[in-house]
């Protein structure tokens, strides 16, 4: 009973039956071609025993394994290896269907190969995440036609496995090391030029090449006989809170992510280059209410805190409460802070519902209102209109796109800082703000 589970019949053995039954009609109908019809169902017969002694005489004909990463990164192509070896001593066709998570809705993980006896391949292919979560993985199905062709052996390997899907690490990490490289301008990171000082004094050194010269120290260069300055260093551990709006505003997607998860995204990677330049952060999630809050802090443990925390957010996608962020905020915030904001805002008028309380967080802290050009209002006001009804909708994507301008305008009146970006910049963007802040001095 395992045998016969296990065959499957190939197109081409249909072909075949379908020549002895037309050679069959024609032997019964007109008189000829009778002896041939039997000769060749012999000949069918004994090709098609053949065939299964071929694919069935050697019990592991085949073994497989699939390699996939222990969590996959969202938003990010992840890599999946499939590898397979050959213990026929014949040449084998291989089908490969790897039963991939429901999510992808992927119907492309069909691979047809050919293997050379006792031979191994891999296959190598990419899958692209775009939600959190747990996403399951079925078997690795295999299908083997020897060169007869006839039948097709089935096998099946890799146990069914589920992989979650957390905020992404591949971005974070590529940030962290630019970072320890300072190679960050290289990805689009400005390079701040220094205003003032808001540093601790350090140390004594002589003059180089590229030193501020108002930083010169004349008493002791004129102990030393030599140009000497004054070496400072940032201040460090100062408070950078990130704050992720879940409501509905943020549920629009771009390339198959919603504005949350990149949200997400850029929070991971900024925490990270936060905590690597010796500031302390923390994180606040709300929606209707407020949901998470985590003490900023530079420990060694809060970069996996953080990052389990944004791989368990979930929501509703309600309308967001600010008056719960302010009280939260005023209730666990006691020390002047850097506030990032990711919001969304498509009109003045939804802006104009929340300034009170931002012009209040204002009051207390440093606080970065971080918000989405909207891409597609983007491509249609790049594009020539060739109608009336193509004027107006180039009209009206014009207004929308001249109220996020306003928004900026009207938020800098209140004295608050706004970046407004694309989705895929979110993260430059947001650490460039980071950097530019904490370069001035302003926290």
């Amino acid at each position: 009973m395992k045998i016969l589970r296990a065959i499957y019949l190939s197109n081409r053995l249909f072909a075949a039956i379908g020549v002895v039954v037309v050679c069959a009609l024609f032997g019964y109908t007109f008189g000829v071609f009778e002896s041939l019809a039997r000769a060749l169902l012999y000949l069918l017969v004994s090709l098609v025993l053949i065939d299964i002694m071929l694919l069935f005489r050697v019990k592991k004909g085949l073994s497989a394994t699939r390699f996939t990463p222990e969590k996959f990164s969202n938003g990010d192509q992840n890599p999946i290896r499939i590898f397979i070896q050959n213990h026929y001593q014949f040449k084998t066709q291989l089908k490969v269907i790897d039963e991939v998570p429901d999510q992808f809705q992927m119907r492309e993980a069909n691979f047809d190969i050919s293997i050379a006896p006792v031979e191994s391949k891999a296959i190598n292919y990419e899958l692209r995440p775009v939600k959190r979560g747990e996403y399951h993985f079925g078997r690795v199905n295999i299908f083997a036609r020897s060169p007869i062709g006839f039948i097709s052996r089935r096998f099946q390997f890799a146990e069914p496995v589920m992989i979650p899907v957390y905020p992404s690490y591949i971005q974070m990490r590529k940030y962290e090391l630019l970072a320890i490289s300072n190679q960050l301008t290289l990805q689009g990171v400005k390079k701040i030029r220094r205003l003032g000082h808001n540093q601790e004094f350090e140390q004594i050194k002589e003059y180089v090449s590229g030193d501020d010269f108002r930083t010169i120290n004349w008493k002791a260069t004129a102990r030393k006989g030599q140009l000497m300055v004054n070496n400072y260093q940032d201040e460090r551990s100062q408070q950078v809170y990130c704050l992720i709006d879940k409501s509905r505003v943020m549920q629009m997607p771009f390339e198959g992510l919603s504005l949350l998860d990149y949200a997400i995204n850029a929070t991971l990677a900024l925490t990270n280059i936060i905590i690597k330049k010796d500031d302390k952060a923390g994180m606040i999630t709300f929606q209707h209410k407020v949901s998470t809050v985590i003490p900023a802090s530079k420990r060694n443990k809060q970069m996996q805190l953080i990052q389990e925390s944004l791989y368990n957010q979930k929501t509703a996608y309600k309308e967001a409460d600010y008056s719960r962020l302010f009280v939260a905020v005023k209730r666990k915030l006691t020390q002047r802070s850097l506030l990032l904001l990711f919001t969304n805002f498509e009109s003045m008028a939804a802006l104009e519902r929340q300034l009170p309380y931002f012009s209040n967080l204002a009051k207390n802290h440093v606080l970065v209102v971080v918000f989405f050009e909207n891409t597609e209002l983007k491509e249609l006001l790049e594009s020539k209109p060739k109608s009336v009804k193509d004027i107006y909708y180039k009209t009206i994507a014009e207004k929308y796109a001249h109220e996020k301008k306003l928004i900026v305008k009207e938020l800098r009146k209140y004295g608050i800082y706004s970046v407004l970006t694309p989705p895929q910049n979110l993260t430059i963007n947001t650490i460039n703000k980071y950097l530019e802040l904490k370069s001035r001095g302003v926290v």
